[in-house]
């Protein structure tokens, strides 16, 4: 219910490319967002989707995030956990758009879950460097054996608590950040001031699910109004987060 809710009142005060003035958000909007191209990386997600729905792999579940709204906390079937708790599609596609717009170099994923967005951020770059976390090693395990068959060589899988894999990273910066798992509004705080120093001026960080619930909502809140963020972008769905210097504070909500 708090859903709805919440994407009426989005949709209210939601706008398109003609809302926005700024130049470097326009483009944002109107090449990464809205762009149309049917990218071959497309059909290389759909078939891993596909193959993700049709697996008979049972998994044991260790859960430490806020866990799932509709799956067993113990034991999933891979087949059902491609339906609800990973990556869609649409999200997967736009995932790849954004990486492949920014050219990001390197990148940190919160939650590899079954890899489908490590998989779309991998696609843009092969030549990217990607870390991706994950709570429950037998999930970590089934995204590297899925990903290794598709070629994917470019990322390191790292499993456990977030924040203590967040505190013993070696990397300096990163040009990426996306935060899917633990939908929390304290965690995905502690999270975001954890990461804050890890930022350059080109960063983008990306919010998963900010209308999960009314304290993902506030989470969202919390971070539009830091002092070290200039610009977000609230796509219901997502949550863009900017840190350009050179950037007037400004915040958009756009239809997708």
């Amino acid at each position: 219910m708090y859903q709805i809710k919440a994407y009426i009142q989005f949709l209210l005060k939601a706008t398109n490319q003609h809302g926005v003035h700024s130049p470097f958000v326009y483009n944002f909007v109107t090449k990464c967002l809205y762009d149309k191209t049917s990218y071959e990386a497309y059909t290389k997600l759909k078939h891993y989707k596909k193959d993700l729905k049709d697996s008979n792999t049972t998994l044991n579940i260790t859960d430490l995030g806020a866990g799932s709204k509709t799956l067993d906390a113990k034991q999933r079937k891979v087949s059902d956990m491609a339906k609800t708790s990973s990556s869609s599609k649409k999200d997967a596609r736009l995932l790849f758009r954004l990486s492949k717009y920014f050219g990001f170099k390197k990148v940190l994923e919160l939650g590899t879950s079954l890899g489908m967005g490590t998989y779309a951020i991998a696609l843009a770059n092969n030549t990217s460097q990607i870390i991706t976390i994950e709570g429950c090693s037998n999930t970590s395990n089934f995204a590297q054996s899925m990903l290794k068959k598709q070629g994917i060589n470019n990322v390191e899988y790292k499993i456990g608590n977030f924040i203590d894999k967040i505190s013993v990273l070696n990397d300096n910066n990163f040009d990426f950040i996306f935060f899917d798992g633990h939908h929390n509004k304290d965690a995905t705080i502690q999270y975001f001031e954890a990461l804050i120093p890890k930022t350059h001026n080109d960063s983008v960080f990306v919010f998963d699910d900010i209308y999960w619930s009314k304290g993902m909502t506030e989470a969202w809140d919390y971070i539009k109004n830091h002092n070290a963020v200039t610009v977000t972008v609230d796509c219901f769905h997502m949550g863009f987060v900017f840190f350009r210097k050179e950037q007037a504070e400004e915040h958009f909500k756009i239809r997708l």
